[in-house]
């Protein structure tokens, strides 16, 4: 029962549309701004730096804080694995707005730096080197969110981190087809390039 209620709670925490909240409070509707999109990156390009980063710490500790909750219950096995899905899950597809959440990067980080802390500091430097030298969100996102595998391999291996690898693997290939769009206009040189600040 404790199980069933901490999963229950990772989707729901992971559904609370921040981004969208604090853009309303800006007086913005970000699903009709910018990229259109419910996340992080569209609030800071929308409504600028300082509310976007408080979107981005709010949209991580709400994939962080079930993860933590089920491990501080002493929930073991797949269920501190399962909440970091459900919360991803819960941002990708938010009930409050209509199921059309963000891409999930800012939760899954959350989450996974619970679960798997040393993979996510490895992605988070992919995610670094890729915005720095290309300045595409989308592309750092990509590569960051594919390279979690082989990170989560080789800096947790054994059979014991199974569920790890597995959520990984989900997290990577959901981030992924999130980013499909901006993959189509990358290849088309139409993709924006990210920069601090308001977009004029």
């Amino acid at each position: 029962m404790e199980s069933a209620a901490v999963l229950a709670g990772s989707f729901l925490a992971g559904s609370i549309p921040f981004s969208w909240l604090l853009g309303r409070l800006r007086g913005t509707d970000i699903r009709r701004a910018g990229s259109g999109n419910v996340g992080a990156t569209n609030l800071l390009r929308t409504c600028g730096t300082g509310i976007g980063v408080v979107g981005l710490v709010l949209d991580a500790l709400k994939g962080a804080a079930p993860v933590a909750a089920a491990m501080a219950l002493g929930l073991s096995g797949p269920v501190p694995a399962a909440c970091a899905v459900l919360a991803v899950l819960g941002h990708v597809l938010t009930p409050w707005l209509g199921f059309r959440g963000g891409k999930g990067v800012a939760t899954a980080m959350g989450a996974l730096l619970v679960l798997a802390t040393w993979p996510v500091l490895a992605a988070l430097g992919v995610f670094a080197v890729v915005l720095a030298l290309f300045r595409f969100v989308s592309l750092a996102s990509i590569c960051a969110a594919v390279s979690l595998v082989p990170a989560s391999l080789l800096l947790m291996p054994g059979t014991r981190n199974l569920a790890v690898h597995v959520v990984c693997g989900l997290v990577a290939a959901l981030v992924v087809v999130r980013h499909l769009g901006n993959i189509r206009r990358l290849l088309r040189g139409e993709e924006s390039r990210f920069s601090l600040g308001r977009e004029r």
